[in-house]
């Protein structure tokens, strides 16, 4: 069955920013119970309180977030759940007046549709790193102009020129379909280098939760394929593991808040057209189970220790380290997931994105910045 939904979808991402400038929402009454964004549970004798876990500092915009009606999850993910929540407007952060942002038109491949994708800080005939991003939503919600304004603030911090990639979504778009888009968009890049401003040899991934796991797809393909040399990987809580959460269950108390096992096995469902966690996922679409990690780009992978990917994310890490693959792993303890756009005040935000920009500079051969770049709001 085909789904009729509008397009304009909301992310995770948007969630978060829903409530970090509403502080109305933390006077609503306690007993307004949120479906996603938290596993409800009994507590059981000597069963860990998650809350007592999170760091004080996050724990006022998370109280606020848990107190916003938001649809449930329960079993599959129905075209009516689905179209209500692409269907929810949260507001958007405002653009920047620079870097300059231009919308493109990217060429499918194999005759598929062409790709939309968001040109931010082009500088035609210079020769400056570049970063293809790919947006989070679980793999069926979000969009790529939801992440142009916070990266804008990436690319005139950096002086690098990001191209962010609308790919299609699932459910109506099965795997391979959005890598496909995203390895078209990275193709493109790479023929249009010069006229964009980009340096062929400084080429990064980068992404947040299913967007990290679309960037270590993108980064597997490109290995594979040969045809586009990559040189690093930002991966932020990246969304690596059809398992967790379907045949792997995390510690009670990790995974509780902001993307829950419902959440995620809906949208691994989604991006597979199957059940999550069986033994015949589709090749190439699951980083996780990818035999060989040998010979891919470096890699920086953050993520919070209450996040419910921080076992695949640290498994992760430790596969490609011992595959040789140069890799810096940054848990952050007390985090959720999403716990940075949630309180991007927060010091513990503040020293998350810093390490994540700093890694990219690194990468690039760029000046470290000394302090983190004010959130753009």
């Amino acid at each position: 069955m085909k789904l009729e939904v509008d397009t304009k979808n909301i992310t995770r991402r948007d969630f978060v920013r829903a409530v970090s400038n509403a502080a109305a929402l933390a006077a609503l009454p306690a007993s307004k119970a949120i479906a996603v964004g938290v596993q409800t549970t009994t507590k059981a004798p000597g069963r860990i309180d998650p809350i007592t876990l999170v760091n004080p500092e996050l724990r006022p915009p998370l109280q606020a977030f848990l107190n916003l009606s938001l649809p449930k999850m329960e079993g599959e993910l129905t075209p009516a759940l689905l179209a209500t929540l692409r269907k929810m407007d949260f507001g958007q952060k405002l653009r920047l007046q620079q870097p300059s942002v231009t919308e493109r038109w990217v060429p499918g491949r194999g005759g598929a549709p062409d790709v939309r994708v968001f040109v931010i800080n082009s500088k035609p005939g210079e020769r400056r790193p570049a970063i293809l991003h790919t947006h989070g939503g679980g793999y069926f919600l979000g969009a790529a102009a939801s992440d142009v304004p916070d990266l804008q603030v990436l690319a005139k911090t950096l002086d690098c020129l990001i191209v962010t990639v609308d790919y299609r979504l699932a459910p109506e778009t099965r795997f391979p379909g959005s890598l496909e888009d995203n390895y078209a968009a990275l193709k493109w890049l790479y023929a249009n280098a010069q006229e964009l401003g980009a340096d062929r040899s400084k080429f990064a991934l980068a992404g947040e939760s299913a967007g990290g796991g679309h960037a270590a797809m993108l980064a597997i393909a490109a290995r594979d394929r040969g045809e586009v040399p990559v040189m690093f990987q930002s991966l932020v809580y990246p969304m690596l593991d059809d398992r967790t959460g379907s045949t792997r269950q995390p510690p009670a108390h990790i995974g509780t808040y902001l993307w829950t096992r419902e959440y995620n096995r809906a949208g691994w469902s989604a991006l597979l057209g199957k059940s999550p966690g069986g033994p015949d996922a589709p090749a190439g679409a699951v980083p996780s189970r990818a035999d060989n990690l040998a010979g891919l780009a470096p890699a920086w992978i953050g993520v919070g220790s209450l996040d419910l990917f921080v076992d695949e994310d640290v498994e992760y890490a430790r596969r490609l380290i011992n595959a040789g693959v140069s890799t810096e792993l940054l848990v952050t303890p007390g985090a959720y997931h999403g716990f940075d756009l949630l309180a991007p005040d927060a010091s513990v935000s503040k020293q998350f994105k810093l390490a994540r920009y700093n890694s990219l500079a690194q990468a690039f051969g760029v000046k470290q910045i000394e302090s983190s770049p004010a959130p753009n709001r």
